[in-house]
């Protein structure tokens, strides 16, 4: 996933926050977004109910690669880019994976090669879920917000609401994708696989910039708390507690508005609903 958001970065246009690299969940699968290349359009589709990657293009070119356990990370890379030039598409890339502690580049890491069929769909499948509640609650606010998208560097599917004021510059050292991210004051939500520091899947909700009094402000449902991460306020709600919940749907919108009316009503924001 992260060579094909890095295809979408190199060939689509920018967008505010770095909307146009990531990723949109779908119904076979987990889809790049229309990818402008010269007279024509690109799509590269995660296929998980058939198991391929299907690169199309709107000249009617297809290829496809089988998705199975076993083919590495150097296959793929291999592989990708031989079929897009098959379909007339020219891309070069900084072919190395970013912020995954992997010092080399995507043509060496062979030692990657598992493919779990049964997970990947019911990550997929849990993706989907999440995304319609998602979108849910993205129509009770009628300010900025993101499209509802899989970013895959952290691969966490995430929603963000602004409140239309800059935030405070960052130093003039700060790395470029920091700057852009954090340009504005936001309100973010999202459901995290799991990382170095929440160790299993969570949904998750933070500030920027993290308003004072935030974590003393409830949130629903009682299974959620504040923890401090990264030395900032992360409500969370561990998808464990969510799974089990009598009203999966209704306690993750009430997670989603109980963190956001604590970080609008901490920060300030004109409009809460």
């Amino acid at each position: 996933m992260q060579i094909v958001g890095k295809i979408q970065l190199k060939l689509n246009p920018p967008r505010n926050h770095w909307w146009h690299v990531s990723l949109y969940p779908c119904a076979k699968g987990i889809s790049s977004q229309q990818i402008p290349c010269g007279d024509k359009t690109l799509e590269i589709l995660f296929n998980f109910i058939s198991h391929r990657l299907e690169i199309q293009t709107s000249a009617g070119e297809y290829e496809e690669i089988l998705l199975q356990d076993g083919l590495s990370v150097a296959e793929f890379y291999h592989q990708l880019f031989n079929k897009l030039q098959k379909v007339d598409v020219r891309v070069r890339i900084l072919a190395k994976p970013f912020s995954m502690n992997i010092d080399k580049p995507f043509t060496h890491i062979t030692e990657h090669h598992s493919y779990q069929k049964t997970h990947i769909e019911s990550f997929w499948k849990i993706l989907l879920w999440t995304s319609g509640i998602f979108k849910q609650f993205c129509s009770r606010f009628q300010g900025k917000t993101c499209p509802v998208q899989l970013y895959w560097h952290h691969m966490d599917l995430a929603l963000t609401r602004f409140s239309g004021r800059r935030a405070p510059e960052l130093p003039r050292n700060a790395h470029k994708l920091s700057k852009e991210t954090y340009s504005h004051e936001f309100i973010s939500f999202g459901l995290l696989p799991g990382d170095e520091h929440v160790h299993a899947a969570a949904y998750y909700a933070y500030a920027y910039p993290s308003p004072k009094g935030i974590s003393h402000e409830p949130l629903q449902p009682p299974a959620a708390q504040w923890v401090v991460s990264n030395g900032t306020p992360l409500a969370l709600l561990m998808y464990s507690d969510l799974r089990t919940h009598p009203d999966p749907e209704g306690a993750l919108l009430a997670f989603l508005e109980s963190s956001f009316q604590a970080g609008a009503k901490c920060a300030g924001w004109e409009q809460t609903s």
